[in-house]
């Protein structure tokens, strides 16, 4: 039996990481197989893929190069990562995915979301997520939690107004695609969003 593929979606700062072990927990007391990894990246070339779209550099990337770029790690990811675990009867839960290439290089960036979608067919071959979760939260607070972190990559660099594009095009896409998608309200307590997260991941997957 194919495993699940589980999606984590959202803007900087929202708890992605808590929440994908908060998740990883709830597999492991289902007793179900499981692989944990992001995007961009997955695989070793991947993960260099990754770094240079990460790193402030004095070169400044092209919109074109860094959508292409995106596609390119996540097509050597699906192939050598995601698609065996999943035909392995494995569940894959991923750290963003295409929802973000939406969000980020669509809505953030004004790419037009029709030549992302061709890349998506091209690279994804029909393969979407059987649920996404959206943890949605002010892209104030968001970026505020996450500048205590630490040093801000390339991403985080951006203004607020692009943090809030983003989180209007996952808004947009969870309103269009309620059957795969779930928000979940990422501003209370840490308790709460837990909670909240593992009733709708076990009510949309038929888990205990």
């Amino acid at each position: 039996m194919r495993g699940k593929f589980i999606t984590i979606e959202g803007v900087e700062g929202v708890g992605k990481s808590t929440n994908i072990a908060h998740l990883k927990h709830l597999l492991e007391s289902n007793g179900i197989d499981y692989a944990i990894t992001r995007e961009p990246g997955g695989t070793p070339l991947a993960e260099k893929i990754r770094g240079l779209l990460l790193a402030v550099d004095d070169e400044p990337l092209s919109v074109l190069a860094e959508l292409l770029l995106v596609f390119a790690a996540r097509a050597q990811h699906l192939e050598r990562f995601i698609k065996p675990q999943l035909d392995a009867g494995i569940w894959v839960l991923c750290d963003r995915f295409t929802d973000a290439t939406f969000a980020y290089q669509g809505a953030g960036r004004g790419l037009d979301a029709k030549t992302i979608a061709t890349l998506q067919e091209l690279v994804q071959n029909g393969l979407r997520p059987d649920l996404t979760i959206i943890l949605d939260l002010d892209p104030v607070v968001g970026m505020q939690r996450a500048t205590e972190r630490g040093a801000l990559d390339r991403f985080e660099l951006e203004q607020i107004e692009f943090f809030r594009r983003v989180r209007q095009c996952y808004l947009n896409i969870a309103a269009r695609e309620p059957n795969r998608c779930a928000v979940i309200d990422a501003s209370r307590s840490l308790a709460e969003v837990e909670k909240s997260l593992l009733s709708t991941v076990r009510q949309r997957l038929d888990l205990k």
